[in-house]
């Protein structure tokens, strides 16, 4: 008995014949394609100061729910705008800025240079001290060393 004719994409059920179409090769494929990552949101403090000032607003205005729908549009949490504004009362303007996450270095490159050249210097010391040594050893008579 010949086999029916299958077009491609179709799926073939338990006894060969083209049944209900289910996930084919191609589907798979677009299933598995790999989206690219969202970076985090990175806020400037002029971006800040201006997101405060139109959640200020939106609270003055005095409709129900400005605030929320206001957050909603720009993606913002409630603790973003909490911290910005602890921060502006503390620090101002200037405490909205980006900064550089980890430790703070304890030398700026002035410092840092300055150190190496002590240490640098501490070794040449020792290294002439061993040397001076040396030639004062060399210039005894032999006959104390025998």
């Amino acid at each position: 008995m010949p086999k029916p004719p299958v077009t491609p994409g179709a799926a073939r059920s338990a006894n060969g014949t083209a049944g209900d179409p289910t996930p084919d090769t191609e589907a798979v494929h677009l299933s598995l394609e790999v989206t690219p990552r969202k970076s985090r949101r990175r806020f400037t403090a002029a971006e800040k100061v201006r997101l405060l000032k139109a959640a200020d607003a939106a609270i003055a205005s005095g409709e129900r729910g400005a605030l929320e729908a206001f957050m909603r549009k720009e993606g913002l949490y409630s603790s973003h705008l909490a911290s910005w504004r602890a921060t502006l009362a503390a620090q101002g303007a200037q405490g909205l800025a980006a900064k550089k996450p980890g430790r703070k270095p304890k030398l700026d490159s002035t410092a840092r240079q300055l150190l190496t050249a002590h240490k640098e210097n501490a070794r040449l010391k020792h290294k002439l001290a061993v040397a001076n040594a040396v030639i004062g050893l060399q210039k005894k008579p032999i006959r104390y060393w025998a």
